[in-house]
């Protein structure tokens, strides 16, 4: 029998998240892996943020958004994967609605930030290399908390209304999650009412954030590009490309791993692929990033070396 819109969900006993189905011996395998990977980016992003708050090189507009990524990558890694190691460990994937609701809404509201943020830097690498002597008048340290504040708050406010609806939704029958995490998708697929409109919203709100960020990036690198090739030296070249290379990686490796999972009309299919994406996107790209600004990026491996030989 299905449950009335306005009865407390939360009465009917947890949701359950089915995470990996297999042998123990698979769920062994991928809770080390998890877990060795979840210590890697959070250690990583640590060091980032330290290297970045002990040099004074450092602390430049540029690495003050390195710094919001990482720790950014840092919480937003921590919203699944702890849970998704308690469910290997314990081998139950009991979770409340509440529990459910506030996974959802910060996998979800910290994702939303990271395009924003990934968009910020990407105009900072415009600045820096198309309009290298305006650089300094523009993009002050006021700028720069501005932007980064207003990732933080697009990226937390986006998600609220399509967070609401799916709330609100009815469910009957089964309540087993087809995820390791709350994610939307399967959510939706348990509900017995019309998910038309949070199907919609959803997907307009991703639309729009994806659309949006994605623009001033590819905006910002198409000026980026023209500025590169005309410069007649390939030394200059080489140096002007370095400056942005590390973010440009960064994003690559972002937008094809979320797109899949964020732009599509039907949440009814294509559920075990679906959560494949998603171990590449909230475990391996996180673990990526410091890996990634540190091999290349000159003033970042600079700073490393005096950090460990004790300068």
């Amino acid at each position: 029998m299905a449950w009335s819109r306005g009865q407390n969900l939360s009465l009917q006993g947890p949701f359950i998240l089915l995470g990996f189905p297999g042998p123990h011996s698979l769920h062994v395998g991928l809770f080390l892996l998890f877990l060795v990977m979840y210590v890697l980016t959070v250690a990583g992003n640590l060091a980032i943020i330290s290297l970045i708050g002990a040099h004074r090189r450092l602390q430049t507009p540029m690495y003050f958004f390195l710094c919001n990524l990482s720790f950014l990558e840092i919480w937003f890694t921590t919203a699944c994967v702890p849970k998704t190691l308690a469910t290997f460990a314990s081998q139950n994937g009991a979770i409340s609605l509440a529990g459910c609701a506030a996974q959802m809404y910060f996998v979800f509201s910290l994702g939303c930030t990271e395009y924003f943020l990934l968009a910020a830097m990407a105009y900072d690498c415009y600045l820096a290399i198309c309009l290298p002597l305006r650089y300094g008048g523009i993009m002050t340290p006021a700028l720069a908390v501005r932007l980064a504040l207003g990732s933080w708050l697009c990226g937390f406010s986006a998600i609220t209304v399509p967070a609401t609806l799916i709330t609100r939704l009815s469910f009957c029958g089964s309540r087993v999650i087809n995820h390791f995490f709350c994610d939307i998708a399967p959510w939706i697929v348990l509900s017995c009412t019309d998910t038309r409109v949070v199907e919609l919203t959803s997907f307009g709100i991703a639309f729009c954030v994806i659309l949006g960020s994605c623009g001033v990036t590819l905006v910002s690198y198409a000026y980026i590009i023209v500025t590169i090739v005309r410069i007649p030296s390939t030394q200059g070249r080489h140096r002007a490309f370095s400056t942005c290379s590390s973010h440009l990686t960064v994003v690559l490796i972002w937008y094809g791993s979320t797109i899949f999972l964020h732009v599509r009309t039907s949440v009814e299919s294509s559920l075990d692929l679906t959560k494949a994406f998603t171990v590449l996107n909230t475990i391996v790209t996180p673990v990526l990033n410091p890996f990634i600004y540190t091999l290349r990026n000159k003033d970042v491996k600079e700073a490393l070396c005096r950090t460990v030989k004790g300068r």
